[in-house]
């Protein structure tokens, strides 16, 4: 099996990913945190973890989401990640319950970029988050990590894919957890999300100019990873 040389370097840096979803940034995300040593955080898992709160406790009902209770009820969530020793990777846990595989269900996706959009959910996330990615050695996926989040990392990259190919990849992921969703739903499902993430007033998805673009159409996994690596040396070098 190829390896990658483990880069060391004397100060740990903060790395920023955002893109769209389905587009591959958690696995570049969780690679390169690996290789590098370093912690990977993703953010989506948390907006995730509250569209799954506001789900179980009544708060979406026919589509519609209860802003207001949502808002009232934000005290009461409380999210941190936890290792998981077989994987090595961190997992979401939801007021103490581990909920990792729940909040990757088709349900959860259909809401996770409205209740993105609330300013207050938003601001508590934000806040844990940059908190988490203060001291470096961190890196931190998700829609606008180095636009707002982490504005001053020291490396920033906007990830992109084609929606057919992305569709595809998000559609071989869901079939094994769920027999019954269609490759049709997940594209509406993507296409509907990057509408929301690339046009709401707050925050949008977008690519920072000092970010650098990787179109991972026609990239493998570890040809992807390779590239991230590439910039990792140019910035330690600089």
């Amino acid at each position: 099996m190829f390896k990658f040389q483990r880069i060391e370097m004397q100060k740990k840096i903060a790395i920023a990913i955002d893109g769209y979803s389905s587009c591959g940034k958690s696995t570049l995300a969780k690679a390169l945190a690996k290789e590098l040593g370093y912690v990977f955080i993703d953010t989506g898992a948390m907006y995730r973890a509250v569209s799954l709160y506001a789900l179980r406790n009544k708060m979406i009902v026919e589509k519609e989401i209860d802003i207001d209770e949502l808002v009232r009820r934000l005290p009461e969530i409380t999210l941190y990640f936890e290792l998981n020793k077989q994987t090595g990777l961190p997992e979401i846990v939801l007021n103490g319950e581990n909920v990792e595989s729940e909040i990757r269900s088709i349900q959860v996706s259909s809401f996770v970029s409205r209740i993105a959009e609330i300013r207050e959910v938003r601001s508590k996330l934000i806040f844990e988050q940059q908190k988490m990615g203060a001291a470096g050695g961190v890196v931190m996926d998700g829609r606008d990590v180095g636009s707002v989040v982490l504005p001053n990392a020291e490396l920033k990259l906007f990830i992109t894919c084609d929606p057919a190919v992305r569709a595809l990849r998000r559609f071989n992921e869901m079939i094994q957890k769920n027999p019954t969703v269609t490759l049709a739903e997940i594209q509406q499902n993507l296409a509907e999300r990057d509408y929301i993430d690339t046009h709401r007033a707050l925050d949008p998805l977008i690519q920072v100019d000092d970010a650098v673009l990787i179109d991972n159409t026609n990239l493998t996994p570890i040809q992807q990873l390779e590239l991230a690596l590439n910039l990792v040396r140019e910035r330690q070098s600089s």
